[in-house]
């Protein structure tokens, strides 16, 4: 039974192997989809914050300088230009800069920081003072990230200066608002928060759109198989392998055999040239492969049973393209429906796809543990549908 199952394999992928069909639908199509959703719908999916950001200390006191020496140059992705005046500062953002980054940007900040001369005395003596920013208008969100730091310190400044107010309330006298002051700026948080949400449960752009498609066609790419075995019924060719020493089991093997193959074969080129091609992040190669190869069980199980209810092999292919599109859209493959919520988050378990791509968000996590219930869960899909969509085409393999 094994060698006539894999002869029947070994000849259908020759045959696989002359479809130019084959190729577009099982690699080029995702990856092209792939490569357009996660740049075009999802630009800034591998964006790495980068400013430049001119100051002009005209104070020079402790205050400012916690900000400039602090703030801005411990910030990943800043590099600060300190400048004489306020005239320089202007200049530097006042340079004009082309959209396309055609004109020399050398030279160019993104925003200036100006501190007014007495900025430190000022804040010390509680009188009004005022940090501007001046934004340059071809790097509108730098700019705004500039203005939000500024926010932010100035919203800090105002709680040391209630910090201090309390110290002398409690010592029942006058104490050195600035020495204390610098204190207190100075002083490390008693808590940090840190959020490991989007690193560990939820895929960046193109890592979602790469597997997405992958997932997607991959239930196209395993039709052929099962389609063919009906084609061959229709033409008569599969009474006369049957006629043969061949068994009924041999040849179900030998179709199932040869689609498993070829939907393998896609997802690891798929899996391979995005991550090589386009950076895309899949998680480890182990967990993904367990992934990989329980959602082509999943997919070889429903188009098992899709074709084992279909009269001809034409009737299968259409069922089986409307079934796969419908579960794909159900299953998040072109959009996140876990984030959607409701009833639409909760459908997706209904589907191979929404448990695949649950399973690539869980590995984030870097905890093979994570993907036993997917994997299981697509395994069950398969062994089920499968079950069935086999024992109704070993039944009518002869018409």
């Amino acid at each position: 039974m094994v060698g006539a199952a894999w002869t029947i394999a070994r000849k259908d992928l020759k045959q696989r192997l002359r479809d130019r069909s084959a190729y577009i639908i099982g690699i080029v199509a995702p990856l092209g989809l792939a490569l357009v959703f996660g740049f075009v719908l999802n630009p800034l999916s591998g964006y790495e914050f980068d400013a430049t950001y001119a100051v002009a200390d005209l104070d020079g006191g402790p205050v400012s300088r916690i900000f400039v020496d602090n703030v801005l140059t411990n910030a990943e992705g800043i590099e600060v230009v300190e400048v004489a005046s306020v005239a320089e500062a202007e200049a530097l953002v006042d340079t004009e800069v082309t959209p396309l980054g055609g004109a020399d940007d050398t030279n160019t900040a993104d925003a200036a920081i100006i501190f007014p001369v007495g900025f430190s005395d000022d804040v010390q003596s509680e009188r009004p003072v005022t940090i501007r920013v001046i934004g340059n208008q071809g790097s509108e969100t730098d700019a705004g990230i500039a203005v939000a730091l500024v926010e932010g310190y100035a919203s800090e400044l105002t709680s040391v200066r209630v910090a201090v107010a309390t110290v002398e309330n409690l010592v029942g006298g006058e104490v050195d608002r600035l020495a204390t002051g610098v204190e207190v700026l100075q002083t490390p948080n008693p808590v940090t928060l840190r959020d490991d949400t989007a690193s560990t449960k939820q895929l960046d752009g193109v890592t979602f759109y790469a597997a997405g498609m992958a997932i997607f066609f991959l239930f196209f790419t395993v039709q052929s198989g099962i389609t063919g075995l009906l084609e061959e019924r229709r033409t008569g060719t599969l009474a006369r392998l049957l006629s043969s020493p061949i068994t009924r089991a041999s040849v179900l093997a030998g179709k199932m055999l040869s689609s498993f193959v070829v939907g393998l074969v896609s997802m690891v080129v798929l899996f391979v040239a995005t991550t090589f091609a386009v950076d895309a992040d899949w998680g480890p190669p182990i967990g993904v492969g367990l992934l990989i190869l329980a959602a082509i069980v999943a997919a070889l199980g429903i188009v098992s049973l899709l074709a084992g209810f279909a009269r001809s092999a034409e009737q299968a292919a259409a069922t089986g393209s409307m079934v796969g599109m419908v579960l794909g859209f159900l299953g998040g493959t072109f959009f996140d429906v876990s984030q959607a919520g409701g009833i639409l988050a909760t459908l997706r378990f209904a589907t191979p796809h929404g448990w695949f791509m649950q399973g690539l968000a869980d590995l984030r996590s870097d905890d093979l543990g994570v993907i036993v219930v997917p994997v299981l869960a697509m395994v069950a899909f398969g062994v089920v549908t499968g079950a069935i969509g086999l024992a109704r085409l070993r039944k009518g393999l002869l018409p």
